[in-house]
């Protein structure tokens, strides 16, 4: 007690204030395995400001060259959050990468859908303006700007792959002469092809530029290693068009893993509430794999 008046007669109730939040803080990041997560803005639209949950190791700032996987949630272009990559974020962050989980604009304005002006076109603008700020701050957590991997789940998956495969739609602030081009991309359950109704109705009068937002129309060689994870009951996107877009890429010389989940639909991890349902351990553990095998993980 004589030590907590000392402190409020020295530095008075705002700093007082301040030092035990600081102190919480500490604590909590050691409690969690020294993983830290802050948040950053990393692009201004209208009054807007868009940012993205940061995970990371304090271990991980001791080294150089660190790889980074960028994280896109799931929804339809209208729904979820960036919570839904949190768990995964802190999942990879143990192991040594640096997460970002990215909120970007939603086709939804007071719960009616779609909105106005915010269409999946949108959805990617934000995410190729999400992957280039990455890179560009790449040096702010000692990534390697050649060692970042784009990942999204559904819709968000559609996104991760998009920022390779979609050359057009970038945003008018974005600094094009930095890649939105990521060095490996994972994919759960992810929307491929566009041309179905759902994305036609989000993009209202543009739904003629469906077809250039669609990666199976846009497929093109050199593109990064990419895997991906789909349940052959999925309901939301038919397995069938995620075989053939595995098969089409291949033939361009693309490097392309299919790892196919029999009687699953497009949750993999339903029943399992860790990961947002978006997949389990054993799903991850495949993943992983990946990542050591393009020296994204050690």
């Amino acid at each position: 007690m004589k030590n907590l008046t000392l402190a409020i007669r020295t530095f008075g109730i705002s700093a007082l204030i301040v030092i035990l939040l600081t102190s919480l803080s500490v604590s909590a990041v050691n409690k969690n395995n020294s993983i830290v997560h802050i948040k950053e803005v990393y692009k201004i639209i209208d009054t807007l400001n868009l940012e993205v949950d940061i995970f990371y190791s304090v271990e991980t700032l001791e080294k150089t060259n660190n790889a980074a996987i960028v994280f896109f949630h799931g929804g339809g272009w209208a729904y979820g959050s960036p919570h839904e990559f949190f768990t995964t974020c802190q999942h990879y962050a143990k192991l040594g990468i640096v997460c970002f989980s990215v909120d970007y604009r939603l086709s939804i304005e007071n719960g009616v859908v779609p909105h106005k002006t915010i269409s999946p076109i949108e959805c990617l603008m934000d995410a190729k303006s999400a992957f280039r700020w990455v890179r560009e701050n790449a040096k702010k957590w000692h990534v390697d700007e050649n060692k970042i991997v784009a990942c999204g789940q559904s819709a968000g998956g559609h996104l991760a792959i998009s920022t390779a495969v979609i050359d057009s739609f970038n945003e008018q602030s974005d600094n094009i002469a930095i890649s939105c081009v990521p060095n490996a991309v994972m994919l759960f359950s992810a929307t491929v092809n566009c041309i179905e109704q759902w994305c036609d109705r989000l993009l209202a009068d543009r739904r003629n530029q469906i077809w250039n937002l669609s990666p199976a129309h846009n497929l093109k060689a050199d593109l990064p290693p990419m895997v991906h994870f789909h349940g052959t009951d999925d309901q939301m996107v038919p397995y069938w068009s995620v075989s053939l877009f595995d098969e089409e890429t291949r033939k361009l010389g693309n490097y392309f893993e299919l790892h196919t989940f029999k009687n699953r639909r497009h949750y993999l991890g339903d029943g399992n509430p860790k990961y947002s349902r978006y997949f389990d351990d054993e799903i991850l553990e495949v993943a992983d794999e990946f990542l050591r095998k393009f020296n994204f993980l050690d």
